[in-house]
């Protein structure tokens, strides 16, 4: 209806909107753990002035008790928690500690503890929300409201939540798209980057698909919705990060396991500490100052955090680049690679065939674009991949597609229809007369699989099998058209390359130091043609999804660990036996989706050692945390046994170091570190 496709004006600047994610940064204060800390802190710094004033003790002595009650409550009930579980907290013993140099007089050591744990609790916290308010801010993108259409053409505002499979939705220019669908009315062009990573707007059109939160240009659509809310890209993305975020990497784990211990060995050593001394005649104040000490300085807090900080960052940067990674395990794996192997169709290829060649037969008294028509018309009405291909080449050629009568399909064979008046017969080229071969293709330059423009080659003296054979020998699918049972032409269709696979292949191999396998379902052919211009040197094909299957447990067995790169329901047994699997978001089945460690949700196929690069380097800052945390604590301690080391110092030292673990986690959460590892592998060939 024309009138509900009627444009509004639009406010000012709407659109020149650019559908970048908002960052939704969580605010200081409003973590429970900043507003405690920055309490005990202040409580701290008004007691100390106090006490360095010689104000009476009672004027300084409540701060510091305030302090040691805002900041230590947290721990103290978590640590309670826990014990009450059969579990030995960290935090509990650090609260224990300050109580400890409390009682023996120090009690602006205690206090100076408190406030700092406190304070580096509350940085943790804040880490850890920044870690999630990078991926979940992409459902800023989603627009507040979508305007549904009723069944008589009227419309009415409703949210993008209450929006069902179906339900028509009317998008004016500048406004955000409010769900996952398929253009029913209209043209426009829709800027999808956050999504497909793709830089400049798409043009879309009826049957075309679009998503939730990107934005419209300068017509007006009306979509029909194809998705739930909670099932548009944009939600998949925010909750496969959220999942992985709530997963632990086996490094993690094992830390935590030997945490228990290490904490109930620490308590005994810090008995040992106190009565030893005390058996052979120190004084109670010393050995017991002593002992917090050590309690302090052998906790293994910075070692507990070493682990997950950058893990977690490195899983929401690359959530904001296109990449899910649904597990702090597998970011941890993806550095362990070293072995690839490729899916041809749809990972290094496009996924998507496209007409390269259109030969008129001699003969036959047709133009390369006469033909084309020809064989768009009769396609028109099959929803086959080939048959799309060339109804979209015809219209990329601006011919004019006749409608078509009596269609009919036969599967594996083609398609049949009456076109003005002929009938037309557009189909796999089978019980061909032989003829000569001649050399109707040559002189092209380069491969038509890798090339946009439609190549002809009029006027050439060949039969109709000789054109086949050549086609096929070329890497390309034949089909033949035939009018009234004569062919006429054939027409050769390819999968396009993929821009960036060669330079992917090259960064696979200097990230493993081994070329990737390419393992596919194609003929030896189109895959050794393939393979020559990607740099692929171990082709496995023709293989069935079990032979896939084999050819990585052969590898495995071999003593390597392989990462499988797909995207068809035929790759998802290979991805299920790989050390890690990374699907093809885009175009990729739904169970090569679920069966994937990994997501490139906009097809850049460079995303793909990238993310290698960045688990690696997580993996080296994880080494970094660990040898940082050992030497502080190994430093800290034997000075405390061997000599005397002040409290405070040690408090500094103890907290200083888990912070400092921390932040270098969070190095990680910067566009920067993305940026670098993406460089990596293209830096190493």
């Amino acid at each position: 209806m024309p009138s509900v496709l009627t444009d509004r004006p639009l406010p000012t600047g709407a659109a020149r909107a650019e559908p970048v994610a908002p960052r939704r940064r969580t605010r200081v204060f409003a973590l429970s753990e900043a507003r405690w800390a920055a309490a005990a802190t202040v409580l701290f710094l008004l007691a100390l002035a106090l006490q360095l004033t010689g104000a009476p003790g009672w004027s300084w002595g409540v701060p510091y008790a305030l302090a040691y009650a805002a900041g230590g409550w947290e721990p103290a009930w978590a640590g309670l928690r826990a014990l009450a579980e059969r579990t030995l907290d960290v935090d509990l013993l650090m609260v224990v500690a300050a109580l400890g140099a409390a009682a023996v007089g120090q009690v602006m050591d205690g206090a100076l503890l408190i406030v700092i744990f406190a304070t580096s609790g509350a940085l943790e916290a804040l880490a850890t929300a920044r870690t999630a308010d990078s991926v979940r801010g992409l459902l800023d993108l989603a627009p507040a409201t979508a305007a549904r259409l009723r069944s008589d053409g009227t419309e009415e505002t409703v949210a993008p939540a209450d929006l069902a499979v179906g339900d028509t939705v009317l998008v004016r220019p500048g406004e955000r798209i409010g769900a996952d669908g398929r253009v029913l009315e209209g043209t426009s062009e829709v800027d999808q980057a956050t999504i497909t990573g793709e830089p400049l707007p798409v043009a879309k059109e009826p049957g075309d698909e679009v998503f939730a939160g990107t934005l419209n240009g300068t017509g007006a659509l009306r979509v029909r919705v194809g998705r739930d809310a909670a099932d548009s890209v944009i939600a998949r993305i925010v909750r496969m990060v959220q999942e992985a975020s709530e997963t632990k990497a086996p490094t993690q784990l094992f830390i935590e396991k030997v945490e228990q211990r290490y904490s109930l060995g620490m308590v005994a050593a810090t008995l040992a500490v106190f009565a030893v001394p005390l058996a052979v005649g120190a004084t109670l104040t010393g050995s017991l100052l002593r002992a917090m000490t050590f309690m302090i300085v052998a906790s293994p807090c910075a070692v507990v955090l070493a682990t997950m900080p950058p893990l977690l960052s490195a899983i929401a940067n690359a959530g904001r680049h296109g990449v899910l990674v649904k597990s702090a395990v597998v970011m941890e794996r993806l550095g362990q690679v070293d072995a690839v192997a490729l899916d041809k169709t749809g990972t290094l290829t496009e996924g998507t065939p496209r007409v390269t060649d259109v030969v008129p037969l001699p003969g036959a008294g047709l133009t390369e674009r006469e033909l084309l028509t020809l064989a768009a018309a009769a396609e028109h009405p099959s929803e086959h991949p080939l048959a799309r291909a060339v109804v979209d080449a015809a219209r990329t050629q601006g011919c004019t597609v006749p409608t078509a009568r009596d269609f009919s399909s036969a599967p594996g064979v083609g398609v049949t229809a009456m076109v003005g008046g002929r009938s037309v017969a557009v189909g796999a080229p089978t019980r061909l007369p032989a003829g000569p071969a001649a050399p109707v293709l040559a002189g092209r330059a380069g491969s038509a699989a890798t090339t946009a423009p439609i190549v002809t080659a009029p006027g050439s003296p060949a039969a109709p099998a000789a054109v086949v054979a050549e086609l096929e020998a070329d890497g390309r699918t034949a089909v033949l058209v035939r009018v009234d049972g004569v062919p006429v032409g054939v027409l050769g269709i390819a999968d396009r390359l993929r821009p960036d696979a060669a330079a992917t292949v090259d960064a696979l191999t200097a990230l493993t130091g081994d070329r990737p396998t390419l393992l596919t379902g194609d003929n030896p052919r189109a895959a050794a043609r393939l393979a020559d211009e990607v740099g692929v040197r171990d082709v496995r094909a023709g293989l069935l999804p079990e032979d896939k299957v084999a050819a990585v447990r052969e590898r495995q067995k071999a003593g390597r660990r392989v990462l499988v790169v797909g995207d068809g329901v035929n790759d998802a047994p290979a991805l299920a036996a790989a050390h890690t699997g990374i699907a093809m978001g885009r175009a990729g089945s739904d169970l090569a989706l679920e069966t994937a460690d990994a997501v490139v949700v906009r097809d850049e196929l460079a995303a793909v050692p990238a993310v290698v690069a960045l688990s690696r380097r997580a993996r080296r800052l994880v080494v970094q945390n660990l040898v940082v945390a050992a030497v502080f604590i190994s430093g800290l301690v034997v000075w405390d046994l061997a000599g005397t080391l002040p409290l405070p110092l040690g408090v500094l030292g103890h907290e200083g170091s888990t912070v400092l673990v921390g932040l270098n986690g969070l190095r990680l959460l910067r566009e920067a570190a993305w940026a670098e590892a993406g460089r990596t592998g293209r830096d190493r060939t």
